[in-house]
């Protein structure tokens, strides 16, 4: 693509309460996003226009351009929506959106076996943006009258139906669309049109589903998404639910056909419109190009205030993974934090003795008042302190879906086939792990980016050398849609102005004694200057290296310990810097808190006093 063909670039996402916009020029050889505004969502009553809040969003942008490059002719909005193609100094020359206006993507998922197609359309639907309702499964031991209750109420924007590999039973597949058609389901949004259901199973029952479904919803037949056991095919079904998506929901939604009608830009040097692409889907997006251009193994996570969504791309093969934890975020869900996690584990992050009915009113009032943000020093410790249980608990969630596919050449009997454990172990890796990046209020406006730092290590326990960062202003959605014209400006935006790197972690794996050398490292900073030290077990260590730099680090683990290269191997490469600096953990891998309480709270104190996570007055 030309690059005077797409020099200035619009993009927006239509939140649930904001809408956000900025802009993305082609400056000095390169893409920079320049300016953004925001302004309230407007898909609901009293306005019930979801464009009304995109043109206000967009006019801060226009007024904003026009202050800093002191030009009032700088336009980008007409009367019909978003001037295009630009025109000198009149309009952009593409404009792409996002949105989780509305809810989002509700979606139910079937499948013979929960553990297997069950658990692959789940990855279907979650992969596609989604938040998947219910998984119903011939084998999840709920009577029949229960499930086709349980479709009836919770009302999906769409069902995605998986069963069978090809070739196999159709009984189980024939039943689960008997199921489906006695339910009778309804859409959320939208009474005049059928619900869409996408089938995605064994090839050999699309007749019987026809039968059993085609007059009363609307069926829509795609490749089997387990076509065999040891092989799944989720591109196909995930496909259909965007195209869905934009066809069945966002169409009910007010002003989505207009707004669709407004995203367009060039495609191999033709105007195309460019569909809008769900929110956490286009988050998925940026992070698997980002994965395969700079062939890397990557980590995402986004804390909000009702659930927390993991993104990972792992393995050679760039296996994408997205899940939802929907009942883990930090304000109206933040009670089930404490449910999940135990008031002990939220407590074994604070630096000091505090009484446990104060922590609990503290999470009440949060939840009863969820938009507030603490206002006294402990109050922000304690907040970041259950933070990291919502972090540790999503991901370990996560851990667990993002599964290789198991067993295919052992001698399976029926009995296995409704085994609840046929997955394979997790993909994830945290000693390959080349990026972790928060996002989310929490991670990404903490006061001071140390207290990012601490939050990642302690939720994530990242292993070997991982490099960390969050997103500055939650522009990873606007970055995944704009992918779809332009890889190259959406990768450049993403890691010059959306990341802010925060620094390289150093974490050997192993057990030790507490003061035994764990790591000899040997830094050579920009500087001139050498770090070299032997870092005892259990401590972590700040080594400064800014934003931009970069240190030859020779590293050698002691006693058993590894840092990726096998025990007591050395490593030596390039590490990178970023706003906190290098941060070396030799905490240990598993990693335990002490029981004793006092000591526990000096070692904390003893950490975040090096990271300086806390001003010098809570640590004391």
């Amino acid at each position: 693509m030309a690059k005077d063909k797409l020099t200035r670039i619009l993009a927006t996402d239509c939140g649930s309460t904001t809408t956000k916009a900025i802009l993305i020029e082609y400056i000095d050889g390169e893409y920079r996003q320049t300016i953004r505004g925001e302004a309230p969502t407007t898909v609901e009553a009293p306005l019930n226009d979801v464009t009304k809040g995109v043109l206000n969003a967009v006019n801060e942008v226009e007024e904003l351009a026009q202050l800093e490059y002191k030009n009032p002719n700088i336009k980008f909005i007409t009367d019909d929506g978003i001037l295009m193609p630009r025109d000198g100094e009149i309009g952009v020359d593409a404009y792409v959106s996002t949105s989780s206006a509305g809810g989002g993507l509700q979606m139910m998922v079937t499948g013979v076996v929960a553990r297997m197609t069950g658990e692959s359309a789940e990855r279907a639907a979650l992969g596609a943006g989604a938040i998947v309702m219910d998984l119903i499964a011939s084998n999840d031991k709920r009577p029949n009258y229960e499930k086709i209750e349980r479709i009836r109420q919770l009302r999906p924007d769409m069902i995605l139906m998986a069963g069978g590999v090809d070739g196999g039973t159709t009984k189980h597949v024939a039943e689960l669309a008997e199921l489906v058609a006695a339910a009778d389901p309804k859409p959320r949004l939208g009474s005049s049109y059928k619900l869409p259901i996408i089938y995605a199973g064994n090839k050999d029952a699309t007749n019987i589903v026809k039968e059993t479904l085609q007059d009363n919803v609307d069926l829509i037949i795609t490749e089997n998404l387990r076509p065999k056991l040891e092989m799944e095919n989720l591109g196909p079904a995930r496909d259909k639910i965007h195209d869905l998506f934009m066809e069945h929901v966002m169409a009910q939604a007010p002003g989505y056909n207009k707004l669709m009608s407004w995203t367009k830009g060039p495609i191999n040097g033709e105007v195309k419109n460019i569909p809008i692409m769900p929110t956490p889907a286009a988050v998925g997006n940026i992070m698997q190009k980002v994965a395969k251009v700079e062939n890397i193994e990557a980590l995402g996570v986004d804390i909000g205030g009702a659930t927390t969504d993991v993104f990972s791309v792992f393995t050679e093969e760039f296996v994408f993974n997205r899940t939802v934890s929907a009942n883990l975020g930090m304000s109206y869900s933040i009670s089930n934090v404490l449910a999940s996690s135990g008031l002990e584990n939220i407590l074994r992050w604070v630096p000091f003795d505090i009484n446990r009915a104060d922590l609990r009113n503290m999470i009440k009032n949060k939840m009863i008042r969820p938009t507030t943000i603490p206002q006294k020093l402990d109050e922000l410790v304690l907040e970041q302190a259950i933070a990291k249980e919502a972090l540790r608990l999503a991901f370990l969630q996560h851990k667990e879906f993002a599964v290789s596919l198991k067993g295919m050449q052992q001698n399976r009997g029926i009995s296995d086939a409704f085994d609840q454990s046929v997955s394979g172990g997790t993909i994830v890796n945290m000693m390959t792990l080349d990026l972790l990046v928060g996002s989310g209020g929490v991670l990404s406006h903490a006061p001071r980016r140390h207290q990012s730092v601490m939050m990642m290590l302690d939720a994530f326990l990242p292993e070997g050398i991982t490099r960390l960062a969050v997103d500055s202003i939650f522009m990873m959605p606007q970055l995944g849609v704009l992918a779809e014209i332009s890889e190259q400006a959406a990768t450049e935006v993403f890691n010059k102005d959306c990341l802010i790197h925060l620094g390289t972690s150093i974490v050997p794996v192993g057990k030790g004694k507490l003061g035994q050398s764990a790591l000899h490292a040997k830094i050579e900073l920009p500087d001139g200057s050498v770090f070299e030290e032997d870092i005892p077990y259990g401590e972590i260590k700040l080594v400064p290296l800014g934003p931009g730099e970069e240190a030859q680090a020779t590293l050698t683990p002691k006693k058993g310990l590894d840092l990726g290269a096998g025990k007591n191997h050395s490593v030596s490469q390039v590490i990178t810097g970023g706003v906190v600096g290098t941060v070396i953990d030799t905490r240990g891998r598993p990693f335990s808190l002490p029981a004793d309480n006092q000591l526990r709270i000096s070692l904390l104190k003893k950490w975040m006093k090096e990271l300086k996570v806390y001003p010098e007055e809570i640590l004391a």
